[in-house]
C-alpha cells in the first residue's frame, strides 16, 4: 500500500499510555478541523489521505505520521499546536515493549550482551533486521515488520548518549556467515559491525564456532548496570526470561557472561575475523 493509504500504524489495545496518546491527538485533530468547518472528505484531499483514513485517525483507530501532523496543523491553522503533539506520538509508533526496553537501556552505564541466534538488535542494519522479521513464523504482516524495524533502529540512540555507557557484545560466528536477506545484506551488515568496534566505548567479540567449551548454552544473556549500583538482567534459562534483579541471579548471569567473554575471541582478534569474512563474501 502506498502512503496516501497507510497514515500510520495501529496502536497495540493493551498499551494504555499509547491508546491515551492517540486518543487525544485524534481529538484535536477533529475539533481544529470542525472548528474551520472543513469536511472529513475536504481535509483528506488536502491532505494527500483517504476519507476513511482520517476518520481512523481522529477516532484514535490509527497513529499518524509526522508529516500528517505538519500537513493538518498548517491547513488548520493550529499554530504549532498540532506539530508540537509529533513527540508522544513517535514514542507510540514503537511497540509497547520495544518503548520500555529503549528506555531502560537509555538510563544504564553498563550493558553486557550476548544473543546465541543472530546479530544483536542494537547492532542489526535496517536490511538485516527487516529479513530477520521476515523470516519469523507466523508470519508478520508488512506494517508489523516496518514498525518492528522503525522502533529497532530508534534504540541505537544508546551508542549516541553523553555520557556514553560502556557496551560489551558477544555474537556468534554463525550468525556473522548466513546471509539472510542475500550477500549484499551481509556484506552491509558486516561492515556496519567494523565501524561500531570503531567506538571506544563498546567491545565487540566473537565466538568461533570451533570452540570445544561454551558458557552460552543456555540462551541469551542481557546485563543492565546504573549509576546507582542496581542492575537487570534477563536469560531465558532464568526465571523464566523474567527480568531479575535479585543478587543472586545477576551473579549467575554475570559468571556466564563472564565465561562466555573470556572464551571468545579478543575484541581485536574479533575485528580481524569480521575484516577475514567481509573479505570472503
Amino acid at each position: 500500500m502506498g502512503e496516501e493509504e497507510e497514515p500510520g500504524w495501529e496502536v497495540e489495545p493493551d498499551d494504555e499510555w499509547g491508546v491515551a496518546v492517540i486518543a487525544t491527538v485524534g481529538r484535536q485533530l477533529r475539533l481544529r478541523r470542525e472548528a474551520v468547518a472543513l469536511r472529513a472528505a475536504d481535509f483528506a484531499k488536502a491532505v494527500g489521505y483517504s476519507e476513511d483514513m482520517v476518520y481512523k485517525v481522529e477516532s484514535g483507530k490509527r497513529i499518524p505520521r509526522p508529516e500528517y501532523l505538519d500537513k493538518a496543523d498548517k491547513l488548520l491553522d493550529a499554530g504549532g499546536l498540532l506539530a508540537a503533539m509529533k513527540e508522544d506520538v513517535e514514542k507510540v509508533r514503537y511497540p509497547k515493549k520495544v518503548r520500555a526496553l529503549a528506555e531502560v537501556e537509555a538510563k544504564a552505564v553498563e550493558l553486557q550482551l550476548y544473543d546465541p541466534l543472530s546479530v544483536h538488535g542494537l547492532l542489526q542494519t535496517p536490511e538485516y533486521a527487516r529479513a530477520l522479521l521476515m523470516m519469523r513464523r507466523p508470519a508478520y504482516s508488512d506494517t508489523e515488520i516496518e514498525r518492528y524495524v522503525t522502533a529497532r533502529m530508534a534504540r541505537k540512540s544508546v551508542f549516541e548518549r553523553d555520557p556514553a555507557p560502556e557496551i560489551s557484545f558477544v555474537l556468534e560466528e554463525w550468525t556473522l556467515r548466513r546471509p539472510l536477506g542475500g550477500r549484499e545484506a551481509l556484506r552491509s551488515q558486516l561492515q556496519h559491525l567494523l565501524e561500531v568496534t570503531k567506538l571506544r566505548n563498546v567491545e565487540l567479540q566473537v565466538m568461533p564456532m570451533d570452540r570445544q567449551e561454551h558458557a552460552g548454552v543456555d540462551g541469551s544473556i542481557e546485563m543492565l548496570k546504573f549509576s546507582d549500583g542496581s542492575a537487570v538482567g534477563r536469560s531465558p534459562a532464568l526465571a523464566n526470561g523474567r527480568p531479575v534483579e535479585q543478587p543472586k541471579h545477576l551473579r549467575i548471569l554475570e559468571l556466564r557472561y563472564g565465561i562466555i567473554r573470556a572464551q571468545a575471541l579478543t575484541p581485536r582478534e574479533s575485528t580481524s575475523f569480521i575484516e577475514q569474512l567481509l573479505g570472503a563474501t
